[in-house]
């Protein structure tokens, strides 16, 4: 039972390289993560801060390449987190619910965003996917309801099921000609949305 863990502080050079399956899972009363100086830390593992409901700020440290599925799932606390160059991936449901998530950076280095990854986060206003994401998964910002505007690199070749639904603030998005294929009701009950299309033909998939 953590209910009542506060803070973390991992030690200097220290020699963690993984935090495991459900580490910190349900700590509702956990405020702030810091990560000692050259710390060797790879991988956060699945659900590692599901539910930690009061964690407001954690700054990766620059050897995390993995960020498991549902690691930081429903941390409505979380307003800001900013990803280190280290990270490939944005694993399934990795920051759904993050309800109060009003901006991230994704480094150049991540090349796909997974299911559900950004679901719900229903405050999150601006994001920016690096030319280096080929893959949006399914259902990855929908009900994203604050995001204005969000431009879709030329590096993206494929758009999962549901990837933009209910973003209903959003007002225009681009369709690189590097898309080959989009999923089924990408733009549901996107309201507002105006969408610019530089594809000379519509990409498998792409519904009516």
């Amino acid at each position: 039972d953590c209910t009542s863990l506060e803070k973390v502080v991992f030690v200097e050079n220290s020699q963690l390289t993984s935090i495991g399956e459900s580490t910190f899972y349900n700590c509702t009363s956990l405020e702030s993560v810091i990560f000692g100086k050259n710390s060797k830390l790879a991988s956060i593992g699945d659900r590692a801060f599901y539910d930690c409901i009061s964690l407001t700020s954690i700054e990766l440290p620059n050897s995390v390449t993995s960020i498991g599925h549902n690691a930081f799932y429903r941390c409505t606390s979380l307003t800001s987190i900013e990803l280190p160059n280290s990270v490939t991936s944005i694993r399934d449901k990795a920051f759904s619910c993050c309800s109060n998530l009003t901006s991230i950076e994704l480094p150049n280095s991540v090349t796909s965003i997974g299911y559900d990854a950004f679901f719900y986060c229903t405050s999150l206003e601006s994001i920016t996917i690096p030319n280096s994401v080929t893959s949006i998964g399914e259902s990855a910002f929908s009900n994203c309801k604050s995001l204005t505007n969000i431009t879709i690199p030329n590096s993206v070749t494929n758009i999962g099921d549901w990837a933009f639904s209910w973003c209903t603030s959003l007002e225009s998005i681009t369709i690189p000609n590097s898309v080959t294929s989009i999923g089924y009701d990408v733009f549901a009950y996107c309201s507002n949305l105006t969408i610019y299309c530089e594809i000379e033909s519509k990409p498998s998939g792409w519904d009516s």
